[in-house]
């Protein structure tokens, strides 16, 4: 059981509209979601679903002057058998916070000691991804067992 690699970094904004001009123009993203307080970018040479998730502060609930800057870190892991024990081990650590099953992602969501938030993921095999999985974000309960009975334990994810 191990980490693979950063996935994703998601950052609190004052204006996602601001931060959306500057990640396409000056680095080179490309929008892949949009939605009112919230924008997910990708990397021009990446094939990540998303590198870079743009919240709004003020529409999310952070208070003006505060918490701009990191919301959390993704990495990921190469089955779902892996990221049970990760659900176990950060519930045994009081560290679980959350979990989501996004459609094409299965995600965990801790707090490290110091209260930072970051998560950990399971990522469908890109050529796995249907049409209707890619047009159609979801956010539904994660039940990991579910999971690993559809995709099987052996599956490796996407990086």
């Amino acid at each position: 059981m191990g980490i693979r690699r950063l996935n994703h970094a998601v950052l609190y904004v004052r204006d996602v509209e601001r931060s959306v001009t500057f990640y396409t123009e000056i680095l080179g993203f490309t929008v892949v979601h949009h939605m009112p307080a919230a924008a997910f970018l990708r990397a021009a040479e990446s094939d990540n679903d998303h590198d870079l998730g743009l919240f709004g502060a003020r529409d999310n609930g952070v208070k003006p002057g505060e918490g701009i800057g990191l919301y959390h870190l993704a990495w990921s892991v190469g089955t779902l058998p892996e990221l049970a024990e990760f659900a176990e081990k950060l519930t045994e650590a009081g560290a679980l916070v959350g979990s989501s099953d996004h459609g094409v992602s299965k995600s965990l969501y801790s707090k490290d000691p110091d209260g930072i938030e970051f998560e950990v993921s399971w990522f469908v095999p890109r050529d796995r991804i249907t049409e209707e999985m890619a047009a159609n974000p979801t956010i539904a309960r994660l039940d990991i067992d579910a999971e690993i009975a559809r995709w099987g334990g052996d599956l490796v994810g996407a990086p």
